[in-house]
């Protein structure tokens, strides 16, 4: 990631812990105002919610999404990429033991992580590391990962040593026969706004696939004007508690509903921002499962 990159993150991440013990505007937001984690849990007890939101975060769905690229190699046709987003490690072991389950009945050529690895955005790194490492042993693909908002960048050693490799602002080429994808990786540019798109997509040309992994969709603009293909998020978790028809009772403000969940395309790329496997600030889903997806890359037909 280079030294004055690992610099400006944790100088960043400092700033961020005072503003949660209460300096600055970040101390109101609904992820660090800890009272309200009450509030909501009290609430959807009333309402008689809670037990089933409960149930409902360990029913991780699997998706399925059918990736159609004009200029893919035959040789990638059916290549199949594991998508997981948002687990938030630590908050409910029950869910983790469900997302394992999930991943072992699945088929993959590559495995991919969007960020999000611990509950809490600050504070210990420990307890979610310790979770990911018996998480990783059942991910049996090669797996690339980016820092979410809620991400230290002191967990970029350690989930190396697990053989998950960090995309900070980089790429890297994935090689099936005479087959090539670009995989590139941009740093959260939600909270941390450590991002850098110039960066990641150096090296794209027309004749090679391009796909981006990104904590947040919210750059789907800078991504497709860089020129990538294909487009990987999360953070949104899809709203989390929603009405029925899965219409978001709170989305995150950054993320237009275009790309707030599911398969979408802007301009000439398509994306897919994950809703999670995890659960954030209270452990409960209504009417928003969570998920793990499988895009299935394939030829364009011939017309």
């Amino acid at each position: 990631m280079g030294a004055d990159h690992a610099k400006q993150r944790v100088a960043v991440e400092e700033a961020h812990v005072a503003q949660i013990l209460g300096q600055g505007r970040n101390f109101f937001h609904i992820e660090n105002w800890y009272s309200s984690h009450s509030v909501i849990k009290n609430t959807l007890r009333l309402c008689f919610m809670l037990r089933k939101g409960q149930r409902n975060a360990r029913n991780i769905q699997i998706r399925y999404n059918p990736v159609v690229l004009s200029h893919l190699h035959r040789d990638l046709d059916g290549f199949t990429v594991l998508h997981i987003s948002d687990l938030h490690l630590d908050m409910d072991e029950q869910a983790v033991f469900a997302l394992i389950e999930q991943i072992r009945k699945v088929n993959y050529d590559l495995c991919v992580m969007t960020g999000d690895y611990r509950a809490s955005t600050h504070g210990d790194i420990e307890p979610s590391l310790a979770v990911m490492a018996r998480l990783a042993i059942h991910i049996k693909k090669e797996t690339y990962a980016v820092l979410g908002n809620h991400d230290s960048i002191l967990m970029v050693p350690a989930l190396e040593e697990m053989g998950i490799q960090l995309l900070l602002n980089e790429n890297i080429h994935i090689k099936q026969g005479q087959g090539e994808l670009l995989l590139a990786g941009i740093d959260d540019a939600h909270y941390f706004c450590a991002d850098d798109i110039p960066r990641a997509s150096n090296g794209i040309t027309a004749g090679t696939p391009s796909i981006l992994l990104s904590h947040t969709p919210a750059i789907y603009k800078q991504a497709a004007a860089a020129g990538f293909n294909l487009l990987l998020s999360g953070h949104t978790h899809g709203g989390q508690i929603c009405l029925p028809g899965g219409i978001p009772v709170i989305l995150d403000s950054d993320c237009p509903r275009l790309v707030s969940r599911g398969k979408w395309f802007y301009n000439k790329m398509q994306g897919y921002t994950s809703v999670g496997a995890g659960t954030s600030v209270v452990n409960v889903r209504i009417n928003c499962l969570p998920e793990i997806t499988l895009h299935k890359l394939s030829v364009q037909a011939d017309v």
